[in-house]
């Protein structure tokens, strides 16, 4: 059975504690977002998975319960910085297994202001579900006072530089592409347009990162209303309905950490293997792919993630940016929302953010951002400890 998303909807990306909301306001208005883009009404909705990291436990039902009190069932989903993806996995799963030809998965989070901690339970590192993944940064870097996550990403950008040569400017690039980008996106949290030098001159964070090639933490919430291809024909949805061809979740396997190398700790492996998956059971590669939302958590990230999907060979994403084949013009729109580094980066709604940023540009509907003639999209999620989810998103 196929699935497609008919509605999508999210709320402004925002520092936190700069404008007054609690986690279940902004899921309502996303929530609200995708139902009326969709047309449906909740009561229509048979399933929610709900994504966050950071609320209590059956947050969800109190966020869902702004959009209804139906009985339908609530489940509350939390899988790091992939959480967002994973709810719309499920999303997917309950529509193509048969259990329901409606379902909204709704993704929000509600932060504090500073670096994002690495995971550790009052800074007790070996209670942490990264303990493994820190430990293995430790083994070969040592651990210093920067943060954590910035830390271990960053050690992934200096081993990357070491073998390949890549540079520091190119690192910067990633930062100033999604900058600029996001200058066209009212929902970014950040609008500002950034030069390679402005970017390489910003407070370093842990060497080769500086701020600007580093995600913020985010208030925000994204939905999406996924359903079955007899719900599209029964409700006439055809217009709106943009099919997910292929997704593929996978999680840590020994290449992860046999290696000693925070390229392949920080997730490198399990993102070639999800993608393997999707083009395989798709039939598509990557050169058929328009448009493409990867988790630049940091701009390593974002270089990682080009050589894990095959858009160029082992080390050479850093000549891949350098040379304009991953921005407009170019072969590739890589993050045309802003990304993580300028758009945001609440967890919860991540993952359901891209694939919003994916169903606007498919339908051609992204405004000044627009990727012309963008037919296939490709959203790519990664959390530590560890996850990474690859949509394949096509318009018929």
């Amino acid at each position: 059975m196929k699935s497609y998303i008919v509605g999508v909807g999210m709320t402004k990306f925002e520092k936190p504690e700069s404008r007054d909301w609690q986690y279940w306001d902004m899921a309502k208005e996303a929530g609200t977002a995708a139902l009326a883009d969709a047309g449906v009404a909740y009561d229509q909705v048979q399933q929610v998975p709900v994504g966050y990291c950071f609320q209590a436990s059956t947050a969800g039902q109190r966020a869902a319960y702004e959009l209804g009190l139906t009985g339908v069932p609530v489940y509350n989903v939390n899988n790091n910085c992939a959480t967002g993806s994973t709810a719309l996995m499920m999303a997917r799963q309950f529509v193509e297994g048969g259990i329901g030809d409606c379902v909204l998965a709704l993704g929000f989070e509600k932060m504090k202001r500073g670096a994002l901690g690495g995971g550790a339970d009052g800074g007790d590192f070996k209670t942490s579900p990264v303990a493994r993944h820190y430990g293995i940064m430790a083994a070969g870097h040592g651990f210093e006072m920067s943060p954590p996550t910035a830390q271990i990403f960053g050690n992934a950008a200096r081993e990357h530089m070491e073998r390949y040569g890549t540079t520091a400017a190119q690192l910067a690039m990633v930062g100033a592409k999604n900058h600029r980008h996001s200058a066209n996106n009212p929902n970014a949290q950040f609008q500002d347009v950034y030069t390679v030098e402005e970017i390489l001159g910003a407070k370093p964070i842990h060497t080769p990162l500086t701020k600007l090639q580093c995600s913020p933490t985010s208030d925000g919430a994204a939905a999406a209303v996924v359903v079955s291809e007899r719900f599209v024909v029964r409700h006439g949805l055809h217009d709106k309905a943009v099919e997910i061809v292929a997704q593929a979740m996978t999680t840590d396997t020994e290449a992860s950490f046999a290696s000693g190398s925070c390229i392949d700790v920080v997730g490198k492996p399990m993102t070639r293997a999800a993608g393997r998956q999707v083009f395989e059971s798709s039939g598509l590669g990557i050169e058929d792919v328009d448009v493409i939302e990867l988790h630049d958590c940091f701009s390593i990230n974002e270089l990682l993630t080009y050589e894990a999907l095959g858009m160029c060979e082992e080390g050479a994403a850093g000549k891949l940016v350098e040379s304009g084949a991953t921005t407009y013009g170019g072969r590739w729109v890589v993050n045309p929302s802003g990304g993580l580094i300028s758009k945001g980066h609440p967890l919860g709604a991540t993952g359901l953010a891209q694939a919003a940023e994916l169903v606007w540009q498919l339908r051609g509907a992204a405004g000044p951002r627009q990727v012309d003639g963008a037919r296939v999209g490709l959203a790519h999620n990664i959390g530590l400890g560890g996850a990474a989810v690859v949509t394949l998103l096509r318009r018929g």
